[in-house]
């Protein structure tokens, strides 16, 4: 396993309240409902379509609204932070020799700001899927660019789209339980890895090398 890579916001970023804010700031606009930080919690046993409907969110209008999102989660940039330990995860990580890759539908822009502004230096590359469930097609191309098996690669995340897009191109996929969506959405795919604290990837991988 030479290369690991991360989901963005939910994995590294702590972005929840920056995302409840511009979700709630475009729901009179496009004629759907505000959500909570209590009903972003209620529904991590929902698949993101599911969520749509008991929001009331036109998934059409998806590519319209999310440029603005993350216009809004630009601006409010310094609102967010990186989970607990992250940052020493990555740089263990970096020391062991693997390849830290981010793939993420947010903005590229975005999240090399965001690391400019919490010091993170040990990223090799950052990869961004245009469409919220392309990152499948992101991944079968950085595999044939770099020469890869997918075993070669890990992917870590915390979102059901981020399995379902491995699982497409057999890429092993690490869950962590401190992202938004439920273990019961995840574990009728079968991750590899579940962890519960960044330290645990760290001492995962750590294993698996030797």
């Amino acid at each position: 396993m030479k290369y690991i890579i991360f989901d963005f916001d939910g994995t590294l970023a702590d972005s929840t309240d920056v995302f409840i804010n511009a979700w709630n700031l475009f729901a009179p606009k496009y004629q759907y409902d505000p959500i909570d930080l209590e009903g972003v919690i209620a529904t991590k046993h929902l698949s993101l379509s599911q969520r749509a409907r008991v929001y009331h969110f036109p998934m059409h209008k998806l590519p319209m609204i999310m440029p603005k999102v993350y216009r809004y989660f630009r601006e409010h940039i310094n609102e967010v932070k990186l989970f607990e330990g992250i940052k020493e995860m990555l740089d263990n990580l970096a020391e062991e020799g693997y390849q830290i890759i981010v793939l993420s539908s947010n903005e590229k822009e975005n999240i090399e700001l965001f690391f400019l502004q919490e010091k993170i230096h040990s990223i090799s590359e950052v990869l961004t899927s245009s469409k919220i469930f392309g990152k499948d097609t992101v991944l079968k191309k950085f595999i044939k660019l770099k020469g890869l098996d997918a075993n070669d690669l890990l992917y870590v995340g915390d979102e059901l789209r981020d399995i379902l897009a491995c699982n497409k191109v057999n890429v092993p996929f690490m869950w962590v339980s401190w992202g938004i969506d439920g273990f019961d959405l995840i574990e009728k795919e079968n991750p590899k890895y579940v962890v519960h604290k960044p330290e645990e990837i760290t001492e995962l991988l750590t294993t698996v090398k030797k």
